[in-house]
Parts: C-alpha cells; structure tokens; sequence
C-alpha cells in the first residue's frame, strides 16, 4: 500500500478529535510510550477511555525489589513493570478483574517465617487461599498453575519474604513457555482484557551500568533511581548495559523485529515523564530503536517529568532534550537529522518544576517546537495531570 506523508493544522487540545477517541477507543490512535512501570501508571488508566491501542515499550532491567531476588535466582528479565502495566491498561468492569488486581498487588509478608510463606503459597497453588478461591475460573487455574510453575523452579532457598504475587505469576508462566515472556504476556493480555499492547523492549538478562561524571561506575538501576539506594552525588555521564550485576561486560543487543515493526505502526510515539536514564534512557540502549523511531512518520514528543528526578542531577531541560537526541542517534545513520527523532517538547513552564534553566529559546533553535501548555493542576501538583497530557498526545495524532 502506498504511503504519503501530510501536514495539518491543529487546535491543542482538539476536542472535536477527542470527542471521537472517547466515543470509539477501540478505534483510537496507536500511541506508542518508551516507559518503565510506575511513573506512567495514572496516565495509563486513563488514556484506555480514549484508545485501546496504544503500545508500551517496557524496560525490563529493574535491580531492585522483588524483581532482584527472581532475577538473581533465575537469570531472567525483571517483570514487575510489564506487570504494572498490564494491570494499569486492564478493563476494570471485567467480571473477576477486581480480584485479579488485588492478588496481582498483593506482597508476601516481610516478617512471615519461610515455613509461613511457603504455606501460603501451597494454599494458593491450591486455590484454598482467600485471594485465589474468589477469581472466577478459567483465570483462577491459570493463575494456580502459573504459581505451581514457578514454586517447582524456586528450590528450598528461595526468599519469599515480599515477593510480588504478581511477579510470581508472571514468573511460573515464563518458566512454562521456556522462558519466553511473549506468549505470557498475550495470555494474561486476553484473559484481563488489557485495552493495549505491552512488551519488554528486549527479552534478555541484562543489567544497566552508568558512568559518572567523577569516573565512578554504578552497575543496578535501584542505585540510580534514588529510591532504594541514597541519590547520586555526581551526574551520570553514560548508561550502558552490562551482561552481569556485579561486573561491567558490555552488550550491545538488538531488538527483534516484532519490536521494531510495533515501533513503525505508531501514529504518535512519546517519551514520557518518568526516571530520565532508567524509564526512558534505557529503552532506547538496544539496537534498532533509534532506526525504527526515525523511519517512522509521526509526531514525536517529549514529556519531561515536571518535579524532582534525581536521575538528572546537574541537568538541564535542554541537555535533557540534547541527551535524548544523542541516545536516538546512536543507533542512527550519522545523517538521519533530529526531526527524524523528536518534534516536540510538551511542558508547563508557569506551574511545572524542572531542571533549570529552562533554556526554551534554544530547545527551539536545536528543531524541537515547544507546546507550553497548562499542564499541572492544583490536585496534580507539583506533578502532570494525566488527563491533561493524554488530551494534547491525542491531538497530535
């Protein structure tokens, strides 16, 4: 089929172009987000009222949590942020799903004995126990036999002491399709009826390595969040990706062409707020990302987070777009030019919080137009308000 490209006009927001996607969101646009799992939660609940066919590239190098203690055990991508997103883009009207959220959030207690935990995973496996005895079947077999999958993998040492439910489920699954992650995703994405497609960028055991600006290295995404670990003190200079978590091997991987094709099929593609490096930065690592963004023929826009991201310490809101240009590139013929990679820049300068300067003049003078909009609410401050920024994606599709 012959494509062309062409140019409009458009009200932002468009509430005529909105009305449509809230009347007909299974025939809403394929808005595409590089994203990690949290961060992208609110928005993500909401834009299933305006399509159900956006598309999450998903980063799958969490180090911390309960997703170290499976990746440790198993040598496997983290899952905790492909399951967050399944969850978040669910239909919550569906018969059962309510409890399926529930169990999928569900932590194993912290102080429990492992005679205690393994106890209470038997009675799940089992479907004794509460959380499982209330979700209707065939989910409740499912999520049985997911459980049983992973308990004849995990061995006697295995810490269960807060582990993700959630996790586990996802875990058993991967373990049963011989750790492959697709064919779990597909069928939890039916039985849930998640309103989108989710997929890890890559499938891989791999690990993120951040060089610092005082030659430092840091290898594990939960010591550069500041989440789980004291914030950086020095500003990260490169993200790379390592194939072990306690030595720097590096890897350069590719992303499959299932990938890529997503990639190629979006009418909008964002990068979104959330952690700049680990949300973000990361997904655009592998190979291909930057090809597939670039030889793709729609609006590309950035969201910076509005608040405080401790992954951007010396930063400012155009070294955050010129570092995000870098990333696209590397993976890029040395000709492919900007607007290739990124068009526009979404902020609201009058209540948003970002690094500064704000240095809008030269984000204009670097090819990136930027859309100053109201953003940030009384109830959403200092943070985004998702409705507001679903409202202004949609319009540009």
């Amino acid at each position: 089929m012959p494509r062309i490209r062409i140019t409009r006009s458009v009200e932002l927001p468009d509430p005529i172009r909105l009305a449509r996607c809230r009347r007909a969101p299974e025939l809403g646009p394929r808005v595409l987000f590089f994203s990690g799992g949290t961060a992208l939660k609110p928005l993500s609940q909401e834009l299933v009222s305006a399509t159900h066919n956006s598309t999450h590239i998903i980063t799958p190098f969490d180090s911390g949590g309960s997703s170290a203690i499976i990746r440790k055990a198993f040598s496997m991508l983290a899952v905790g942020d492909l399951r967050n997103r399944l969850m978040a883009l669910a239909d919550r009207s569906l018969k059962g799903n309510p409890e399926i959220f529930e169990l999928f959030a569900t932590r194993l207690p912290k102080e429990a004995s492992p005679e205690e935990l393994n106890e209470i995973l038997r009675l799940m496996i089992r479907g004794k126990h509460e959380l499982v005895a209330c979700i209707p079947d065939p989910m409740r077999k499912l999520v049985r036999s997911h459980l049983g999958f992973f308990a004849n993998k995990m061995g006697e040492d295995f810490d269960l002491r807060g582990a993700s439910v959630g996790n586990l489920i996802l875990a058993g699954g991967y373990f049963n399709y011989n750790r492959h992650i697709d064919p779990v995703i597909y069928l939890f994405s039916k039985l849930v009826e998640v309103r989108g497609t989710v997929r890890p960028v890559i499938s891989k055991d791999l690990h993120l390595v951040a060089e610092m600006e005082d030659g430092s290295t840091v290898i594990g995404q939960h010591l550069l969040t500041g989440k789980e670990a004291p914030p950086i003190s020095s500003p990260i200079a490169k993200l790379s990706l390592s194939k072990y978590p306690d030595r720097v091997e590096p890897v350069e991987p590719a992303i499959r062409d299932k990938v890529a094709k997503l990639i190629r099929k979006a009418e909008l593609i964002c990068y979104p707020m959330g952690s700049f490096y680990t949300s973000l930065i990361a997904n655009l690592l592998p190979k291909g990302v930057g090809t597939a963004v670039a030889s793709t023929p729609c609006p590309k826009v950035y969201v910076p987070s509005s608040g405080v991201d401790p992954e951007q310490k010396g930063m400012s809101l155009f070294s955050s777009v010129r570092t995000l240009l870098d990333y696209l590139q590397q993976g890029c013929n040395k000709e492919t030019p900007r607007e290739d990679l990124l068009n526009f820049i979404l902020i609201d300068s009058k209540k948003g919080v970002y690094p500064q300067p704000l240095d809008l003049a030269k984000i204009k003078r670097y090819g990136v137009e930027v859309i100053d909009a109201d953003l940030v609410t009384d109830a959403s401050a200092p943070l985004l308000d998702e409705n507001k920024v679903i409202d202004y994606l949609l319009s540009l599709t």
